[in-house]
């Protein structure tokens, strides 16, 4: 028998995971966990052989759940993580050879994945927690972003945090960050400054522009297959065809 925690921030992925490990007859559900926090707290007190581990959480994400319990110094469970999608995580699970679900979770591949944790949790392999380390370690290097942008301003320097900035404006060497009703400039270009930023914060929406998600209010349908970006503090601006191309998962979201 395989003692398990099911962990996700979405009630209905909770429900369906929950049915899923109903099925199987060697599978007993210890506590369904709707935040990272909470998985925390059971795995502190509760022998847990397996765990369905969302990725994506507020607050705590999945890979904090697993960093947690490797700061604990506690026995590592076997792990089979739970992803709508994700990049960075799905292309380290697949070099490091974990077991991931991609939402929705169909049975079919739900039972795939509890096989081989299974044979894994038999084998009882130091082998899975070095992966997990070095995966662990690869995130960590991959999902480094900038919280706040360094601004040098006539002369004096400061901090702009990124989540105050809406959208990036390029202008010859200079970048214009349009933060509210301020606007600071920062000397760099474009294409620099896109790697630094995460790609689920930002999107490139032309050749000269950035611009936070979050700050988006509407997208308007426009010529030749482009869209008018509306933001919340009513500026407009063209989102082109090609990098459309770039992100397209973007206008299937809700």
């Amino acid at each position: 028998m395989m003692r398990c925690i099911a962990v996700d921030d979405e009630p209905l992925a909770l429900d369906l995971l929950e049915d899923n490990i109903s099925k199987v007859p060697f599978l007993t559900l210890v506590k369904r966990c709707k935040n990272a926090f909470e998985a925390h707290e059971v795995l502190m007190k509760e022998t847990v052989d397996l765990i369905f581990l969302d990725v994506q959480m507020p607050g705590m994400d999945g890979f904090g759940v697993v960093r947690s319990i490797v700061d604990a110094k506690l026995p590592l469970p076997r792990i089979i993580f739970v992803t709508a999608h994700d990049k960075f995580a799905l292309r380290a699970f697949e070099v490091h050879a974990f077991d991931y679900l991609l939402k929705p979770v169909g049975e079919e591949r739900f039972r795939a994945a509890l096989r081989r944790a299974r044979q894994q949790h038999e084998q009882a392999t130091d082998a899975f927690a070095s992966r997990l380390h070095t995966m662990l370690a690869q995130l960590h290097r991959e999902r480094s972003f900038p919280e706040r942008l360094l601004i040098h301003e006539d002369s004096r320097a400061f901090f702009v945090p990124v989540r105050e900035i809406s959208w990036i404006e390029a202008e010859r060497n200079y970048l214009l960050l349009h933060c509210g009703k301020k606007t600071h400039t920062l000397r760099s270009t474009l294409d620099a400054l896109q790697e630094t930023l995460d790609p689920k914060a930002f999107v490139r929406i032309n050749r000269g522009t950035l611009v936070r998600l979050d700050a988006i209010r509407e997208l308007l349908p426009w010529f030749h297959g482009e869209y008018k970006m509306v933001l919340h503090d009513n500026t407009e601006l063209r989102w082109s065809r090609r990098y459309i191309s770039q992100r397209p998962e973007l206008l299937k979201q809700g």
